[in-house]
């Protein structure tokens, strides 16, 4: 058994990605996989928006272009640590999408990155364009795929500057958060946010690393959503076969807790749940992680039957649970409680929660469910 920790994180996430609009996070190993599942679900919230053809093929331009310059600039194996993982942020803001990425680079290329990054902002859109010839004609390749090609692309094809920050971690190392906001309309200007405002960029980063999550998806949450979201986690997940399904399933329970349960306040959306889903590992178990509203009048129901739960062993949840699934002549109170039963069987460990009083309405209700790592 774990000892109980703060959940404090969950709603600090959740209430940062409201302020600033941000729909989905990853934070790791950007493999082929990763990058497709991320693309696939950027087309599917455009589609959601009902964004026109024009928006959605400039974003998703930038969107593969970005990708392909994070997996190509990620930290190798030989100098990995988790503050080394990759990054990747998508948020509206507004009706702006901003993609911010983050990578780690070696301090001493910085100068040469900062320059290029520099003339690049200066150029129009037909220097950008013939800069990007003159660079390509001349054939100086780096280690890593080109000579700044990869940005002068996004650049170009964003139709606005690169905003960027270099963070040192190290004497070696530094992280690099790079910003850009593509231009969807011509009579648009430059305006975006500023190099100070990647203050909210590094926080989350920050809360991120001190929990080990690699995977934050900031809701609504419905029935579509959640089979989007699993279609994802597929090829964003290590581990076998087993083990992932013992993951989804989990994932599917907690989710259908929010579907389910989930409160919406009158300042959101009446259509939709807001919410905040989150996976990360520790060196002993995966982490799978929730957040919601929910009725205040709800709590005391809710806290007994998790700490009822919590405190069965193996051969008493099996009968608690056969009994709940089966006593069809009792009313459905029991089998409310069912999804924190089947969450508690396939976990192996007690469901955790932390309760954020909002308002005399409602609270943030967040949960936990372990699974060892195999």
């Amino acid at each position: 058994m774990t000892d109980q920790q703060s959940l404090d994180f969950v709603k600090q996430l959740f209430f940062l990605m409201q302020d600033y609009h941000l729909g989905y996070i990853y934070k790791g190993v950007f493999t082929q996989d990763v990058t497709d599942n991320i693309l696939s679900l950027t087309e599917n919230k455009l589609e959601k928006q009902e964004e026109s053809s024009k928006v959605k093929k400039r974003v998703y331009n930038i969107l593969v272009e970005a990708l392909q310059n994070v997996t190509r600039h990620q930290a190798s194996d030989f100098h990995k640590e988790t503050e080394h993982d990759s990054l990747f942020l998508i948020q509206k803001m507004n009706n702006r999408y901003v993609i911010t990425t983050g990578n780690v680079a070696e301090t001493k290329n910085i100068p040469a990155m900062q320059m290029l990054m520099d003339k690049i902002n200066t150029l129009g859109k037909e220097e950008l364009k013939e800069y990007y010839k003159a660079v390509l004609e001349e054939g100086t390749f780096s280690d890593k795929g080109g000579a700044g090609l990869g940005l002068i692309d996004m650049a170009r094809k964003a139709g606005n500057k690169l905003i960027y920050k270099f963070v040192p971690l190290s004497g070696e190392y530094s992280y690099f958060y790079l910003c850009t906001v593509p231009i969807v309309e011509e009579e648009n200007f430059q305006e975006h946010i500023g190099v100070t405002e990647f203050h909210f960029v590094e926080k989350i980063h920050a809360i991120l690393n001190k929990e080990n999550l690699s995977i934050i998806n900031n809701g609504p949450f419905n029935q579509e959503s959640l089979l989007n979201l699993l279609n994802s986690l597929e090829g964003q997940m290590s581990g076998s076969i087993s083990h992932k399904k013992k993951v989804f399933y989990i994932v599917v329970e907690m989710l259908q807790n929010i579907i389910k349960h989930g409160y919406i306040p009158s300042t959101f959306s009446p259509d939709v749940i807001p919410g905040i889903f989150l996976l990360g590992s520790t060196n002993e178990f995966f982490r799978i992680l929730t957040g919601n509203f929910i009725e205040n009048d709800q709590l005391v129901t809710l806290k007994q039957k998790i700490d009822k739960v919590n405190a069965l062993t193996k051969e008493e949840i099996d009968e608690y649970y056969n009994d709940s699934l089966f006593n069809f002549e009792g009313s459905n109170s029991k089998k409310t409680g069912l999804g924190m039963i089947d969450i508690r069987l396939k976990s192996g460990f007690p469901v955790q929660y932390d309760i954020l009083p909002i308002n005399n309405q409602y609270s943030f209700l967040s949960l936990q469910s372990l699974i060892t790592l195999e």
